[in-house]
């Protein structure tokens, strides 16, 4: 009876909102603009090739030999494609296939607060217990003292997610170091959840846990083609780890799934193949939607903290409500925009009770049409007197 210990996905339950009231959706991480028309002529010619049984269990070869290349181009990481690479139902199967084959009763998991959804279910599935270290608003630094508290002799797994869902932070490679330092010193493995890893700005630069002294054995990347190349519905997902970590993932990825969609990861090989020029521009556009979200909170006085990678940031409601749920519900209703309720990724913690309720998180992996109609539609909020029970 694990999955009573867990909350419905907030975020899910926004976009069937959303698709009810036919409204604007700023709440699921799904693009919705096209892939690049090279990856869908490319997953039409794997069908009519015939790539439609399963693949190998871990992969197809020359997919898996395409991430290996990737990530050595990219973050100077080697991984043997036979042996430490797995590729999975999107990232999410690797991260619970992770999570099963490393935890059990009685163990511990590190997770910052707030933190992307998923997270605590797959903790509650392998059976173990969820510690939570608070980010700390408004640039959502980590709480130092409570990390160090956070580990103790019960401490099997940390879970990593930068650049970071919800908040938009760039874990730098000092706090980096000091997580490692404390994973080896408690032989702790990092769960490093990267998939945004292509999306970073001002300056900001995505590190790789694997990459930091001593912590290539003690970590499995979490990788997938969905966001970077704007393909969520494939579910082609990778686990990559040393050897002694892959094997049990491995067996676990076996029975949960026996293999992700064989026609898209021959298509992926496509994905993996782009130049760098695709991974620039991508970086540009999304800054730029970036810019334009922010543009829409500042429009109807939402605060929030810049986000530094990925497509997502927090926006204090504060001066509408003091129910984040409640706003939430009345903004998809009656305005025709979704969000997601703060709360959704924050634990019953005194810090998640504290501040869970004073935010809803806001999507950007957005068209220009759908940021600037949720900026018109959003422009009502200037008229409420009330909301949810809270003053303006």
């Amino acid at each position: 009876m694990r999955h009573l210990n867990f909350a419905p996905s907030a975020i899910r339950e926004m976009s069937r909102l959303a698709a009810e009231y036919k409204a604007t959706n700023l709440a699921q991480g799904l693009p919705d603009f096209p892939c690049p028309q090279e990856l869908k002529e490319a997953a039409k010619a794997a069908i009519d090739d015939n790539i439609n049984q399963y693949s190998y269990t871990w992969g197809d070869a020359r997919f898996r030999a395409a991430i290996a290349k990737k990530t050595q181009h990219w973050r100077g990481l080697h991984y043997n494609p036979d042996t430490e690479i797995t590729v999975t139902c999107g990232a999410a199967e690797a991260l619970n296939a992770a999570m099963l084959s490393l935890v059990g009763a009685g163990d511990e998991v590190i997770i910052f607060e707030p933190y992307y959804e998923n997270y605590l279910p797959n903790t509650s599935l392998a059976g173990a217990t969820p510690v939570y270290v608070p980010l700390i608003a408004p640039d959502w630094h980590i709480d130092e003292a409570a990390l160090k508290a956070a580990f103790n002799d019960k401490t099997k797994v940390l879970i990593l997610n930068t650049p970071h869902n919800p908040t938009g932070k760039v874990f730098s490679k000092d706090e980096l170091t000091m997580m490692a330092t404390l994973c080896q010193q408690y032989n702790v493995v990092v769960i490093a959840d990267e998939i945004y890893e292509h999306m970073t700005y001002d300056g900001a630069e995505h590190v790789s846990m694997a990459s930091i002294e001593g912590m290539r054995e003690r970590t499995v990347v979490l990788n997938a083609l969905s966001k970077t190349y704007s393909v969520t519905g494939w579910r082609v997902g990778w686990a990559m780890a040393p050897e002694k970590l892959s094997e049990p993932l491995r067996r676990v990825h076996d029975f949960l799934t026996v293999c992700a969609p064989a026609p898209f990861q021959r298509a992926g090989i496509h994905a993996l193949q782009l130049p760098d020029s695709y991974y620039h521009e991508l970086n540009a556009n999304y800054a730029n939607k970036r810019q334009a979200a922010m543009d829409v909170l500042d429009s109807v006085n939402l605060p929030y903290a810049t986000p530094q990678g990925a497509y997502y940031m927090l926006a204090d409601i504060s001066r509408y409500s003091d129910d984040d749920v409640k706003f939430a519900q009345q903004l998809v209703q009656e305005v025709g925009v979704a969000v997601v309720p703060g709360s959704g990724f924050f634990s019953g913690s005194a810090y998640g009770k504290q501040y869970g309720h004073k935010y809803v998180r806001v999507c950007y992996s957005k068209s220009p049409q759908t940021i600037a109609t949720a900026k018109e539609k959003l422009q009502v909020l200037h008229q409420w007197k009330t909301l949810a029970g809270a003053a303006n």
